[in-house]
């Protein structure tokens, strides 16, 4: 592998194989489903790294690039440095057709015109050298990639991208491996690897084991850019799973109370693994005034919220009530944002959690903190909902069979089911509801519905809030 590397923050001169490539970029990446910051422009793209790792001489040439995104803010958003993306860029004279939904453009001036530029995830020559690398734990410019010692990587795997991501980009090996990289990346240490380390180092088999991973070094910053674990052949994804088994009129009691308790003991290892904090009234106040915030915005963005405000409110001033009593809860790592689709059931019928990054929009800090763990049950509860509300027709009867087996199944493990902490369990579930509300309003608005059911009765007082959060 060659190497030449950009400095931290510098832009390319007129000479560099990439100075050329910015039009293209500022084309293709807006129709990334990856890309965060759609329906805004994009005014400029600043090369944070750019290394070499096949020359453009030969047949194909590839680079690793690290690029800044300059945007306009949201409508009320302060001004931002811009996104930093990771971008993997393939070299051709011409693509074959098999690479042709890989395209990225034609370069017309400089040392690369005349050539194609692409995706080179979807190219198996690219991706073996990304596995070769991780296998031989190469140093290139400012990447470094590193693999656990007590794994082996064999090569000659036959790598294939997955097309069904949204936020970040797969590659997968065989049936042995599957390495994930990090689209929209940030200086820090990333919970997607420190989450299934720390759980690797206390057996918790309830996680694929990171075999390798790459990260960057440049100046002062470590930017986490990829994971590499082993990949669950056969594994059926939570959400398809659930909606093939509603479509077939099936129940799916035994796979969620299943599916608790390999919560659970994701939970019980990560409280044993990380460290845990208590929460009291000055923490209990600033999360109670995170979700008020969050709700009056979401008020002012979907107007269908105004009848429920009320009621949402009260959720959340009933949990500052139990707090300004003296209650207290337990913190500690948690998963962030689970739901179906976070989870995968082996063919034996074992169920394994993935993807720790957290919600990608949200801070690295916050992503990081302690949390209580009603906030994984809470998502988990409402992807539940989910589930059933894309049936036609609607399943809320399934909904309510499914989100008490899960609770059963986490207290299985646990020792504590999740309904007897009603307050907070639905402070945390209207949070998620209001949440979901901006974004199928922003994204789906054919979806509104769904939150929307969820925000009647997580509104009111009635009979059904009780029936949903009691034992």
């Amino acid at each position: 592998m060659a190497e030449t590397v950009t400095p931290f923050n510098t832009t390319p001169s007129s000479g560099h194989p990439l100075a050329s490539l910015e039009p293209l970029l500022r084309e293709w990446l807006p129709r990334q489903r990856w890309f965060a910051g759609k329906g805004r422009p994009v005014t400029g793209i600043t090369p944070v790294a750019v290394t070499e790792l096949l020359p453009p001489d030969g047949r194909i040439g590839l680079y690793h690039l690290l690029v800044r995104v300059h945007q306009p803010p949201a409508l009320g958003a302060p001004a931002h440095p811009g996104d930093c993306y990771q971008l993997l860029i393939g070299v051709r004279e011409a693509l074959p057709p098999r690479l042709a939904p890989a395209l990225i453009g034609h370069v017309t001036e400089g040392p690369l015109a005349g050539r194609t530029v692409y995706e080179a995830l979807y190219d198996p020559r690219p991706a073996d050298v990304l596995l070769e690398a991780l296998r031989t734990q190469a140093r290139i410019g400012g990447l470094r990639f590193d693999r656990d010692p007590g794994q082996e990587i064999r090569d000659g795997l036959v790598a294939r991208v997955m097309t069904a991501e949204q936020s970040n980009s797969s590659i997968v090996y065989g049936d042995t491996f599957i390495l994930k990289l990090l689209r929209r990346v940030v200086p820090g240490v990333n919970p997607d690897l420190e989450i299934p380390l720390a759980l690797a180092r206390e057996g918790c088999a309830r996680v694929p084991a990171p075999t390798g991973w790459l990260h960057a070094e440049l100046d002062d910053d470590s930017y986490v850019l990829a994971v590499l674990q082993p990949f669950v052949s056969g594994a059926s994804d939570g959400w398809e799973l659930a909606l093939r088994e509603l479509a077939k009129g099936e129940d799916f009691v035994a796979e969620a109370r299943s599916l608790g308790r390999a919560t659970a003991e994701v939970h019980t290892a990560l409280a044993r693994a990380l460290p845990t904090v208590t929460l009291g009234q000055a923490q209990l106040g600033l999360l109670v005034d995170g979700m008020t915030e969050r709700l009056e915005a979401a008020v002012q963005a979907v107007p269908a919220l105004r009848p429920y405000e009320p009621g949402l409110r009260s959720a959340f001033r009933a949990l500052a009530d139990l707090a300004e009593e003296g209650r207290t809860w337990t913190a500690q790592r948690v998963h962030g944002d689970l739901h179906l689709g976070q989870c995968l059931r082996s063919p034996s019928g074992a169920w394994s959690l993935i993807d720790f990054e957290g919600e990608p929009a949200r801070p690295l800090a916050e992503r990081r903190m302690p949390q209580p763990v009603l906030r994984d049950v809470a998502g988990m509860l409402r992807s539940f909902d989910y589930a059933a509300h894309s049936a036609s027709p609607p399943a809320p009867e399934w909904a309510h069979r499914c989100r008490s087996a899960f609770c059963a199944g986490y207290a299985e493990v646990a020792g504590r089911d999740p309904r007897t902490d009603p307050v907070l369990l639905r402070a945390y579930e209207t949070d998620k509801a209001v949440y979901e509300v901006v974004y199928e309003a922003r994204h789906r608005p054919d979806w509104l519905g769904v939150p929307l059911s969820a925000v009647r009765r997580l509104a009111t007082s009635d009979p059904t809030l009780a029936r949903e959060t009691s034992p």
